[in-house]
């Protein structure tokens, strides 16, 4: 496979994400977005280090984002459910302390 080829997932993957961010209403969907697009970048990573043959640069890039996407991860499910707790909602739109 070529290159291009593995761009143009990434591409794909890269639009999926923030189409998911800009049109999801909902904190979770958002944070799927967001995982998306780290996503996109690790294919971006591994892609151009094996095309580039300088040894393991892209692949050490790739473990370290999907290790701060793990904590990121853990980080914003205790944050969703911290605020489903005190909202009772997960719509970014409706969390709101100033409204009353």
């Amino acid at each position: 496979m070529a290159l291009s080829a593995y761009i143009a997932v990434s591409a794909v993957l890269f639009a999926l994400g923030i189409v998911c961010i800009v049109t999801r209403r909902n904190i979770i969907y958002v944070l799927m977005g967001i995982e998306m697009i780290l996503n996109a970048a690790n294919i971006n990573f591994v892609a151009f280090a094996r095309f580039n043959g300088d040894g393991l640069d892209g692949q050490m890039m790739a473990i370290f984002v999907i290790i701060l996407a793990a904590a990121e991860a853990a980080v914003a499910l205790a944050i969703v459910l911290n605020v489903f707790h005190l909202f009772e909602t997960v719509k970014p739109s409706e969390v709101d302390l100033m409204r009353d």
